[in-house]
């Protein structure tokens, strides 16, 4: 299996499909079968925060469905009044273990994925 580096000194991003590379590699899992993991690891946290359940994931964060209220705001060109009608919306909260980790810095060498 070809070895991908990952860079992420340029824009920042690491995509859907790095991720998969590393979990792939780091699990030995096929990329389809990670990618199907992956899958539906998101699609039950969209479930679930769609439903008004707060997801809670130990030592990452927690996603929160909120109702943000309605409001008036006002038009920055024309100075009009608008009414932003209420909405629901989702926050995620991080862990204390991810903030300190960001506060620290990213470390040089990616993340080993442990088997249980």
């Amino acid at each position: 299996m070809q070895k991908q580096e990952i860079i992420v000194s340029g824009n920042k991003l690491i995509s859907k499909t790095q991720i998969v590379d590393i979990v792939a590699e780091g699990t030995g899992l096929t990329k389809v079968e990670t990618t199907a993991v992956i899958d539906g690891f998101l699609a039950t946290i969209n479930w679930a925060v769609s439903n008004d359940s707060r997801v809670a994931l130990r030592s990452f964060g927690s996603f929160n469905p909120v109702q943000r209220r309605s409001r008036v705001m006002r038009n920055p060109r024309t100075g009009e009044k608008i009414t932003v009608p209420a909405y629901r919306a989702v926050v995620f909260r991080p862990a204390k273990e991810l903030r300190e980790t960001v506060k620290q810095g990213l470390p040089e060498q990616k993340p080993e994925v442990v088997e249980s």
